[in-house]
């Protein structure tokens, strides 16, 4: 019995082992090369609609060219790892995992520029009448939540728990997770479990339903029980000079004033 229990804790080491090596995606063996006349700019899905305004903008004040690549950070890492300018964090926790895979940045260098609450994302019309989060206790509603599960760096992992545990009642977040029907690797894996599973609510940010009116209305959540996370910055040593000026631009007026219409403020 002792060796078949040793046998198996060697086989979950092993287990966990290859899933780190999986998940990794630091490649020692890729050279840093960003300056190439293009500030280039690489983060998860969400606030890249809202900064591409802003590059919009810039790129015909100054005639310099911005590319903007979002989504899971698995589909652009060997990429960022070559030629990132900028990189975005869409939390602090986001922006830490980050800089174990693109050593060139530093934390030191990482600056918070924007801030937006978590809201309710409903179906559009919102015809369960969800009008505030209590409301998303009652049994039998259908709810997504986003959640890393140690697979994903993303902005939403543990968001539910604190907003439902904001009040320091456990039966809120028993409650609640009774009506959650999918645990999502991220916000865009949210936005498909949403539709695939027609469910009534997502715990998520106010750029999904701006950015989605056709799906989504936005339910905000009472500032007892709302959750702020920030977006950040940071900027590789060897960027192109262009790549600090744009980052200036991005937190001017009219940069703030175009930021502001998906839900970030400063």
């Amino acid at each position: 019995m002792q060796r078949l229990i040793a046998v198996a804790a060697i086989c979950g080491l092993l287990s966990s082992a290859a899933l780190a090596q999986e998940i990794r995606l630091y490649d020692p063996s890729i050279r840093p090369m960003p300056r190439d006349g293009v500030v280039k700019l690489y983060g998860a899905g969400g606030p890249n609609t809202a900064i591409q305004k802003v590059a919009d903008v810039w790129e015909k004040k100054t005639g310099k060219r911005v590319v903007i690549t979002a989504g899971p950070e698995r589909s652009w890492s060997a990429r960022a790892q070559v030629d990132a300018d900028i990189l975005w964090g869409t939390s602090e926790q986001s922006m830490t995992a980050f800089l174990e895979t693109y050593k060139t940045f530093s934390s030191k260098q990482v600056e918070p520029i924007y801030i937006r609450p978590t809201i309710i994302a409903v179906k559009k019309g919102n015809p369960k009448h969800i009008q505030r989060f209590d409301d998303l206790l009652s049994p039998g509603l259908k709810i997504v939540v986003t959640e890393s599960a140690g697979l994903a760096n993303t902005s939403g992992t543990g968001t539910w728990e604190d907003v439902a545990g904001r009040l320091g009642r456990l039966e809120d977040i028993r409650s609640f997770r009774r009506n959650i029907v999918a645990f999502a690797t991220g916000s865009g894996a949210s936005l498909k479990a949403f539709k695939d599973l027609d469910a009534d609510a997502w715990i998520t940010w106010p750029d999904w339903p701006v950015t989605h009116p056709e799906l989504f209305d936005a339910v905000a959540i009472a500032p007892e029980r709302q959750i702020w996370r920030d977006l950040n910055v940071v900027l590789s040593p060897l960027a192109d000079p262009e790549a600090k000026a744009f980052l200036e631009f991005l937190i001017t007026k009219e940069a703030q004033a175009l930021m502001k219409t998906e839900g970030w403020i400063r």
